[in-house]
């Protein structure tokens, strides 16, 4: 019996662990935009991951050119020392600015994180 609590106790921490907080968003003329969590401003977090969406569409096969991509429109458009990493199955933990991130989903498991650390 105390096995099988301590179970049930376990497998709540599994899922608590792995819920991460991502909420459906819509963009410009409500278009829906993929999950994300941020502490962007509202405005920077739409044209940021508008600016995300577009990267990944036009490099699809190429994740290293949509991220520089979207570093350096975030330099120009933002100030510098942004830092951008887009892959599946990773791991983070970064300094950041306050109101400087991003961490978003593109096309079900590809993930897009952006943040500004200077």
């Amino acid at each position: 019996m105390a096995g099988t609590g301590e179970g049930k106790k376990e497998e709540a921490d599994y899922k608590r662990l792995h819920s991460f907080p991502l909420i459906r968003n819509t963009g410009a003329a409500g278009v829906p935009l993929p999950p994300s969590h941020t502490d962007m401003p509202e405005e920077m977090r739409v044209e940021t991951m508008e600016l995300c969406v577009t990267a990944c569409e036009k490099f699809a096969t190429n994740n290293e050119s949509a991220a520089k991509m979207i570093k350096e429109s975030m330099d120009k458009k933002f100030g510098s020392s942004w830092h951008v990493v887009i892959g599946e199955g990773f791991g983070f933990e970064v300094t950041h600015e306050v109101k400087n991130l991003l961490y978003m989903f593109f096309g079900g498991s590809l993930a897009v994180c952006v943040w500004k650390c200077s």
